[in-house]
């Protein structure tokens, strides 16, 4: 398993790519530089007012541009406080967010994968 750490620390490759509603149902990019891995993600979930979108897909946040999105389970690491100390730091410190990311990610790679289930999209 992972501890709060490293959970919080994986959630940031969040700050690559985008949700696409073909493949998961939710829409958008969590950061405006979604080629690009760097601590965004975790100033942008401090710093940012969130909204609930109103829309007809599922529950996701935007900012208020409407550019930008995080998920329900984003949110729950500025809501929770033995999460957000490492959002905190990691917002501070993209070396810190580096070094903890490349060790959790390395456990991840190392634990594997049991159990998975094939969906209608994957």
């Amino acid at each position: 398993g992972f501890d709060d750490q490293e959970i919080v620390a994986l959630s940031g490759a969040h700050a690559l790519g985008r949700c696409h509603t073909t493949a998961s149902g939710y829409d958008g990019p969590w950061t405006p530089t979604p080629t690009s891995f760097n601590n965004l993600y975790f100033s942008l979930l401090n710093d940012v007012k969130w909204t609930k979108r109103d829309w007809s897909g599922p529950y996701q946040y935007e900012d208020g541009g409407k550019r930008l999105m995080m998920l329900p389970t984003d949110l729950v690491l500025i809501q929770d406080e033995s999460f957000k100390k490492y959002v905190d730091a990691y917002a501070k410190d993209q070396a810190k967010f580096f070094g903890d990311f490349s060790k959790a990610f390395n456990k991840l790679e190392e634990l594997g994968t049991t159990g998975l289930k094939a969906t209608e999209w994957a």
